[in-house]
């Protein structure tokens, strides 16, 4: 204890990055390499380590607009766990790397912007 300023000193860090899961992960967009949206966290998949702290082991991403409007959860086996290794970035987005493009969970999404979404008049670039 530093007797001048009677300030404790800082509890040891376990390695990694703590972050509060509800806040900074959950219903957050998912962005490609590219900047591209291709989903949004749906669920997460966790573990336990010897150090009782719990670890994000993968992203579960799935098709969840009718749960989410009439209430309920969608069946485990609907979503796509996107192995936590290809999570390059969290901040107001989740970013994936390039070698996430081929994840078979995110198909869909790749799907609908090229075939639908730009389409749209505008649908190929960001708002200006």
């Amino acid at each position: 204890m530093n007797r001048r300023t009677n300030e404790l000193p800082e509890a040891p860090r376990a390695p990694g990055t703590l972050i509060d899961a509800r806040l900074h992960l959950l219903d957050r967009q998912m962005l490609d390499a590219d900047g591209a949206p291709v989903g949004i966290v749906d669920d997460l998949e966790l573990s336990d380590t010897s150090d009782g702290v719990p670890h994000v082991t993968a992203i579960l991403t799935g098709q969840v607009l009718f749960t989410r409007v009439f209430g309920g959860r969608q069946p485990a086996s609907r979503l796509q766990a996107l192995p936590w290794r290809l999570i390059t970035k969290v901040d107001a987005a989740l970013h994936v790397s390039r070698e996430a493009d081929h994840f078979d969970g995110l198909w869909i999404e790749h799907w609908l912007r090229d075939r639908f979404i730009a389409r749209i008049p505008g649908g190929r670039h960001a708002a200006e």
